[in-house]
């Protein structure tokens, strides 16, 4: 059974992969099963730069098909922003509260009409020295304040209501999430070619 390695060390993203997988002859690995714990610094201008440039290091590493991703929260009335920055908006690693604030400041007085955004990702698979890649978003609202639920790591949730769920994204069940959510649809892009060339 072939082998592919699922370069994060987000344990919800991981499971969320290995359900997306799951029909498929594979055997998901993670950088925690490996006991890998170097990491990719993710400077440069886009995701999917970056998702490629995860990708190649750990493919390389290790010597397996490698999946990664990168992705973030893109404002329309902050013409995109923050977008490939979303964890580092202030120039610094910022806090899961830190980042909601920052965002509620930004928008104060914006009405809701036009404080539309996606979140966007890009998924990169190293695979025979090639790189394959997809994206997918999921459109959304900015909503005038957080709920009280934050789910860490993801700030952005918390502010993310999702007109078609009726629901802001930090509400969904995890089921939801799948359902809707841009992994998913950014990683069914890739399904031929893991098929092709794993399966």
């Amino acid at each position: 059974m072939s082998k592919l390695l699922v370069a994060t060390k987000n344990p919800g993203k991981v499971s969320e992969y290995k359900t997306i997988l799951k029909d498929l002859p594979l055997k998901i690995v993670t950088l925690g099963d490996l006991n890998i714990k170097a990491s990719v610094e993710e400077d440069r201008e886009t995701f999917e730069e970056n998702a490629i440039k995860k990708a190649k290091f750990y493919s390389k590493l290790t010597g397996l098909p490698t999946l990664a991703e990168d992705g973030g929260i893109e404002i329309d009335y902050l013409n995109g922003k923050p977008g490939v920055k979303s964890r580092r908006w202030p120039g610094y690693e910022a806090s899961d509260e830190e980042l909601i604030d920052l965002t509620l400041k930004k928008l104060k007085g914006v009405p809701l009409e036009k404080r539309g955004a996606q979140l966007r990702m890009v998924a990169a698979l190293a695979i025979d020295n090639k790189i394959e890649t997809s994206e997918a978003a999921l459109r959304g609202v900015i909503l005038e304040k957080s709920i009280k639920k934050i789910i860490s790591g993801y700030p952005f949730r918390s502010l993310f209501y999702i007109p078609e769920a009726k629901k802001v994204f930090a509400e969904m069940t995890g089921e939801e999430r799948k359902s809707v959510g841009q992994r998913r649809r950014a990683l069914k892009k890739l399904l031929p070619v893991i098929k092709k060339y794993l399966c």
